[in-house]
């Protein structure tokens, strides 16, 4: 989808996902020391304008004009449009132009070289010391998960992530590379109406050495 889809997408009054931070984003961040933090493809805001609500000074990236609008919207309404930064800018290719504390990368899925480039960009944004943390569908979803782009050309595991990551260059320590399994609520056909799966994430943890 590019851009003017996703400005279609969120042109609603309602947000696409919730306005809750990503499930993976508290306990990834916990242990951290607050300072300077970059969403790149953010959306419509939800986990940069959380991390601000944690004291963060956040920038959050997107091609989305329409999308960047509901996020200072929402930063607005949660009292902490100070510490908030919105660049309209496309993932793949923009030149960060500081380097972060943190950078976070939530289901950015896009043909391999594409991917490449944009986990190119997150990783050159990242400070001395800096943590990185990338959450996607995962590719073993089509046959053991549920939700997530059908295209297996746009899904991703652990090892591509080190690989895109190592194909920059040295200077980032992988802490962690695994497949994490979220709970999803389904519909279903029979007079039940809903049942629990599991969703199959990729989740990779980076730290700038």
């Amino acid at each position: 989808m590019d851009a003017s889809s996703w400005d279609q997408r969120y042109a609603g009054s309602d947000f696409v996902w919730t306005t809750e931070p990503n499930r993976f984003l508290p306990p990834a961040v916990a242990d951290l020391p607050v300072g300077t933090a970059l969403d790149l493809a953010c959306g419509e805001g939800r986990n940069a304008v959380w991390l601000a609500t944690q004291g963060w000074v956040t920038t959050g990236v997107d091609f989305s004009a329409v999308g960047l609008d509901k996020a200072a919207q929402l930063a607005a309404g949660n009292g902490v449009a100070e510490r908030t930064r919105w660049v309209c800018a496309d993932a793949t290719s923009w030149t960060p132009d500081a380097t972060f504390d943190l950078v976070v990368v939530f289901y950015l899925h896009l043909p391999e070289a594409a991917r490449r480039s944009a986990f190119g960009v997150a990783a050159a944004a990242l400070a001395p010391g800096g943590t990185l943390l990338v959450v996607g569908h995962d590719s073993t979803n089509l046959t053991d998960g549920v939700g997530g782009p059908p295209d297996p050309a746009v899904l991703y595991g652990p090892d591509d992530v080190v690989g895109d990551l190592a194909a920059g260059g040295p200077g980032l320590e992988v802490l962690r590379a695994e497949r994490v399994r979220r709970p999803v609520t389904v519909s279903t056909d029979d007079d039940a109406g809903s049942t629990q799966r599991d969703a199959i994430d990729c989740l990779v943890v980076a730290r700038r050495v």
